[in-house]
């Protein structure tokens, strides 16, 4: 080469790994506010509203953003907020959701039934203790935050095995979205409580041996009053 010859060395872009898979994961819309008196559907034992017309309204935005991506499979859960709120961008792609049940909230024992949302706002001393602590389980009869953990990463493995090389959109809740996140970072804070917003989307890069954190709580889709409104974790 010429001493003249111009060199250059720009800066590195992130390219997905060999064998990774790209996860886009999408918080579900808005759900039915909590009403005293009025029943909150369940699926077994979790609180089960469907989405709220502000949700749906996200979910036709988070459609709308995904629809240009290469995505070669949907995921969602067992509670139906998740399937509602993957329904367009199913639509815009042709897809078929697929079920992943270790991806399914956080079981809030005895604050199911709509308690949580009162006990929050309304500062309950163990919703107190709970935020303190970071842990889920400070509630009475909640989901062990091993075993949480360990399904929510048993969920994430598994998508990923099942797409080396692709992209896939994953629609699921904050506290799993939490729970993801902290396990990516090797540590319970800040991610586990953090709050991804209704219909933000984040983005994970799994590999063999490493969860790669991307992007977090996207909401450029969404509309300000979207993003503004003080969201429950659940």
């Amino acid at each position: 080469m010429a001493v003249s010859e111009v060199q250059e060395y720009r800066q590195h872009r992130f390219e997905r790994p060999a064998g990774a898979c790209e996860l886009l994961l999408v918080r579900h819309g808005e759900s039915m506010p909590v009403r005293p008196g009025v029943p909150i559907p369940s699926a077994d034992g979790h609180d089960d509203p469907d989405l709220d017309p502000v949700g749906v309204a996200q979910a036709e935005r988070v459609g709308e953003r995904l629809a240009g991506e290469d995505i070669a499979a949907i995921y969602v859960t067992t509670l139906r907020r998740t399937a509602q709120t993957a329904a367009p961008l199913a639509a815009r792609l042709g897809l078929t959701p697929v079920v992943e049940p270790d991806l399914r909230e956080v079981f809030l024992g005895d604050w199911e039934g709509g308690k949580f949302r009162k006990n929050m706002v309304e500062g309950h001393p163990i919703a107190i203790q709970m935020r303190e602590e970071q842990r889920w389980d400070a509630i009475p009869g909640a989901e062990p935050a091993d075993v949480f953990a360990a399904r929510v990463r048993r969920g994430i493995e598994r998508i990923a095995a099942a797409h080396p090389d692709q992209a896939v959109a994953v629609v699921a809740h904050g506290g799993v979205i939490g729970e993801v996140f902290a396990l990516a970072s090797q540590t319970n804070r800040p991610w586990s409580f953090i709050g991804a917003d209704n219909g933000s989307i984040s983005h994970l890069v799994v590999t063999s041996d490493r969860w790669i954190i991307r992007r977090f709580n996207d909401t450029a889709h969404l509309d300000l009053a979207f993003t503004t409104r003080s969201e429950p974790l659940i």
